[in-house]
């Protein structure tokens, strides 16, 4: 796996060097669009509508368009602040990471240490995690400046990029969650114990993407030439009461909380 980029981590006066990892690959099918007459892959070019010609990477300018129509050209060179280290991590904080709501986080990447940096990697990496601390941080990436969060992951340090405190959408703009809806006490019961019965430890490995595996084997038997039959689609669901609902799941469920319970005793007796 190679690197993203090289930089450092800053912590107070401490550089740790450091190699940038992506912690995640998309394992989504990409398709290409044909032309469908001869199966010719189309390609996109840039084209001036008003010159009506192709235009080359050469006669690409950057601009913001700060009203219809208009344009302020903003060169390259502006867009990072000079004397910046463009591959710097600076932590800033240490927070409990309980305080920061799962909203906040987007892409993961593995942080490494680089040459000469692994004992104050490793020194980090061990001070935060007898602290339980997540370090919040300024990462300089590219032309870029973004808020994340570094924190222990296994043997690793872990950084995941955040969202600024402004881009996260406020819940006064759905209108759908200011309607006064009255629960029944039993109804609230009722769900409490189909939760109960579906309650389990976290285990990643047991969740697949279905339609990913359903493509997997349609593309896989095209390849090897064989006609593919076309399921007929589910019928809607019938829409039911929420109590009678709440009750045919209760029924649905118990046979999968008691099989937990029998689990448990067996793992009881056998120690």
């Amino acid at each position: 796996m190679r690197p993203l980029w090289r930089g450092t981590i800053s912590f107070g006066l401490v550089n740790i060097p450091i190699r940038l990892y992506s912690a995640v690959e998309d394992h989504d099918y990409k398709f290409r669009f044909l032309h469908k007459k001869c199966h010719t892959p189309l390609i996109y070019e840039r084209k001036c509508p008003n010159c009506e010609t192709v235009v080359s990477q050469d006669d690409i300018e950057r601009a913001y368009e700060y009203e219809k129509g208009r344009f302020i050209i903003v060169e390259e060179e502006l867009l990072t602040t000079p004397g910046e280290n463009l591959h710097s991590i600076e932590i800033l904080d240490f927070v409990n990471l309980a305080e920061i709501d799962p909203i906040y986080f987007a892409k993961p990447y593995y942080l490494a240490p680089n040459e000469g940096g692994e004992k104050a990697y490793q020194l980090l990496l061990r001070a935060m995690r007898n602290t339980q601390r997540v370090a919040i941080a300024k990462a300089r990436l590219r032309n870029k400046e973004s808020l994340v969060a570094l924190r222990v992951y296994n043997d690793c340090l872990l950084m995941a990029i955040m969202y600024y405190h402004d881009e996260i959408r406020s819940l006064d703009e759905i209108p759908e969650l200011r309607k006064n809806v009255k629960l029944h006490e039993n109804e609230i019961k009722m769900a409490i114990n189909l939760i109960e019965n579906l309650a389990g430890d976290f285990r990643p490995e047991k969740y697949e993407d279905e339609y990913r595996i359903s493509l997997k084997k349609i593309i896989d038997a095209k390849i090897e030439g064989q006609e593919i039959a076309v399921p007929p689609t589910a019928p809607a669901p019938k829409v039911l009461d929420l109590v009678e609902a709440l009750k045919a799941s209760l029924e649905a469920t118990k046979d999968k909380k008691g099989e937990k319970g029998r689990r448990k005793k067996r793992g009881v007796s056998g120690k």
